[in-house]
């Protein structure tokens, strides 16, 4: 997916990212236990760096299907409206590295 609308800036700092720090961005995005907040603190994007950070990863079907489900769980991804049930970030069968050993 073409890179368009997006700054040179932009672009090289996400280039600096190794392949595995963009893969982890894209899955912590993804997860609903991960607030923006969280990627912000590990990655310093901001969330609609993120937005643009997925947009540029993912095909448009999947991009959509992101943006819905991250529009419809927002209490979830955004830290200031997340329930105080909600105190972990990752799933508790999740490893450090985010994967799931044995999940499908």
């Amino acid at each position: 997916m073409p890179l368009m609308g997006i700054s040179r800036k932009t672009k090289d700092d996400w280039a600096e990212l190794s392949a595995e720090d963009q893969d982890r961005i894209v899955r912590m995005a993804w997860e609903d236990r991960t607030s923006f907040e969280a990627i912000q603190r590990q990655f310093g994007l901001t969330p609609n760096q993120v937005e643009r950070f997925m947009r540029t990863q993912l095909d448009e079907k999947a991009y959509r299907r992101w943006r819905k489900r991250a529009s419809e769980r927002g209490h979830l991804k955004q830290g200031r409206l997340r329930p105080e049930s909600v105190d972990r970030f990752k799933c508790t069968r999740q490893r450090s590295d985010g994967s799931t050993k044995g999940w499908k």
